[in-house]
């Protein structure tokens, strides 16, 4: 910070203001902003997940310090919006499963059965909004460029909840699955905190094979993917891997995961997959030839989830924030900003009326008889 020690010991007992320039030294040091080193609310707790990887090359962990920084930076920023806005209430994420002494692959069946019905989706829906459903639950996800290497980070914090951050730069059906895999990591294992790598490990523990076996029967439950592997059997008399492509993108998953989920219910025979990867076909030549077109995107690709969006509208609107702070916050332009608070406003204000009814009162609208 280039002063002396004396006039820092100042500083710290009160006695000696610090300077503008001084602040912005000590954001610096702290590889934070001004507004947030600022804020009056204490920080939060820190996030630092547990490796369940062993970094076996030099240099396999990079990213980990920015991503980890990134996500404690989503944090405190919700924090902070949470304490803005008066009489908010966070939902009570799901009470943890008890544990079975059954196999921990069937005790995932078991739990992502049990998820799904919970949340509505039956034993053969997809899963349609991964994200949105879970931040209903009270499960934040947030989604930013990380390392390529890494997939996502998970960590429980005490009075906030189960935080994940998924990495943008991959495609929609792998988000979608790492999203699903935290989860499971957060019905099995939420006092933990981790890291998902790309690179599979060499041996899975107990918590990683559930949180795999829960990611597939959660979004490929096994009589809906049989059902309508059958349908096209019985309509075509055969299934190709288009045929197979396209129930992929029916449950939000890649060629990949829906090929080795056939595999496991015995729909097809083992080794299929390594034998399309062998091949060397792309998923996108085998769209083309097949004449399977690109899915929608299903989830919202916003680095925050939309309770943190509403939340940060709520506080700009009643001036909780300032305008710059509200951009800050959403990581948005000024301008862009504004316009996005405005049109997210106008859409939260048409949720928000309220019919009141009483209990003897008729559901049925009856129309007034004319004089």
């Amino acid at each position: 910070m280039n002063i002396s020690r004396p006039t820092f010991i100042a500083i710290e007992k009160g006695s000696r203001d610090v300077k503008p320039e001084e602040l912005v030294a000590l954001a610096g040091l702290y590889h934070t902003s001004l507004n947030r080193l600022m804020r009056q609310s204490a920080p939060p707790t820190e996030v630092a997940p547990h490796l369940r990887a062993v970094v076996e090359r030099q240099g396999e962990d990079a990213g980990l310090e920015a991503a980890v920084a990134k996500l404690s930076e989503f944090v405190d920023d919700y924090m902070f919006l949470r304490d803005k806005v008066q009489g908010y209430v966070m939902p009570v994420p799901p009470a943890q499963p008890a544990r079975s002494p059954i196999p921990v692959e069937r005790f995932a069946e078991i739990c992502a059965a049990k998820q799904r019905e919970e949340l509505g989706f039956g034993d053969r829906e997809p899963v349609s909004s991964l994200r949105k459903t879970l931040d209903e639950k009270g499960v934040h996800v947030f989604i930013d460029g990380l390392d390529s290497k890494l997939a996502g980070l998970y960590a429980y914090i005490e009075n906030f909840g189960y935080c994940i951050l998924v990495n943008r730069k991959h495609p929609q059906a792998r988000r979608r699955w790492t999203i699903a895999h935290e989860y499971g990591h957060f019905l099995f294992d939420r006092d933990r905190r981790g890291v998902d790598f790309v690179q599979p490990m060499k041996r899975k523990p107990e918590n990683e094979r559930f949180a795999d076996a829960f990611a597939m029967h959660f979004l490929m439950p096994g009589d809906g993917v049989q059902r309508r592997f059958h349908d096209t059997y019985q309509q075509k008399g055969d299934v190709n891997v288009g045929d197979v492509l396209r129930i992929a993108d029916y449950y939000g998953v890649s060629l990949m995961a829906m090929v080795l989920r056939l595999e496991s219910l015995g729909l097809v025979k083992r080794g299929s997959w390594d034998a399309i990867k062998d091949s060397g076909a792309r998923v996108q030549d085998i769209r083309a030839a097949s004449g399977v077109e690109e899915v929608e995107v299903k989830d919202s690709a916003e680095i925050f989830p939309d309770r943190y969006l509403i939340l940060a509208v709520e506080a700009w609107s009643s001036q909780a924030i300032t305008t710059s702070q509200f951009a800050k916050l959403i990581r948005k332009p000024i301008i862009e900003a504004r316009d996005f608070g405005q049109k997210l406003s106008q859409q939260t204000d048409g949720m928000q009326s309220v019919i009141n009814l009483r209990l003897g009162d008729s559901l049925v609208h009856k129309e007034q008889p004319r004089a």
